[in-house]
């Protein structure tokens, strides 16, 4: 009788081993898929970063000739953008890991200042209002804000699912094991 129920209990320890490895694989595998789904979702906001840095350069390019007086504004927004586009690199490598991102949000808010101080200085200057190209692209950078925004609003919630999953229980001692660590949002 003995050796029959010591099978029955190696039986059950091998039923509960691979539950367990069933689980592990699959909560892996989950973390995995959500954080890729952040890196899908920087890869849409990285796009509308370049757009607007490729828009500012167009800008600049048309108002340093005609203010030449406002080069110290200018400069800034060259150097924020450069700033922006340096943070937005690295954080292209790794957009799920937290210093890389918190630089593209402080990165990314001084350009946003840079920019509208760039739209004040055009609107204090009312001859250049009717000028058709500056308005387009004053126009198209508009756009870009707003597509900005949105792809920024689908990269917060992809870190907050993943963010969510890395907090539940027993996954989070899976997470800490393989060192999934919490991603920071923009």
């Amino acid at each position: 009788m003995s050796g029959g129920s010591g099978s029955g209990w190696t039986l059950v320890g091998w039923l509960v081993a691979g539950l367990l490895l069933f689980w592990g694989i699959g909560a892996y595998n989950r973390l995995m898929r959500l954080r890729n789904a952040i890196g899908e979702a920087y890869l849409q906001l990285d796009q509308q970063l370049n757009a607007r840095a490729e828009t500012c350069s167009k800008l600049l390019a048309l108002l340093r000739p005609q203010l030449p007086n406002e080069q110290a504004t200018f400069d800034a927004l060259d150097g924020a953008q450069a700033e922006a586009q340096a943070a937005a690199q690295a954080a292209r490598a790794r957009p799920y890991a937290g210093d890389p991102v918190g630089s593209l949000a402080v990165a990314t808010a001084v350009h946003a200042a840079a920019v509208t101080r760039l739209a004040s200085l055009v609107e204090h200057h009312a001859e250049l209002a009717s000028q058709a190209e500056l308005r387009e692209l004053q126009d198209e950078l508009k756009l870009i804000e707003r597509q900005r925004a949105f792809s920024r609003q689908v990269f917060n919630q992809a870190v907050a699912q993943y963010n969510e999953a890395l907090l539940q229980f027993p996954t989070r001692i899976l997470a800490s094991l393989y060192g999934f660590k919490e991603a920071r949002s923009l």
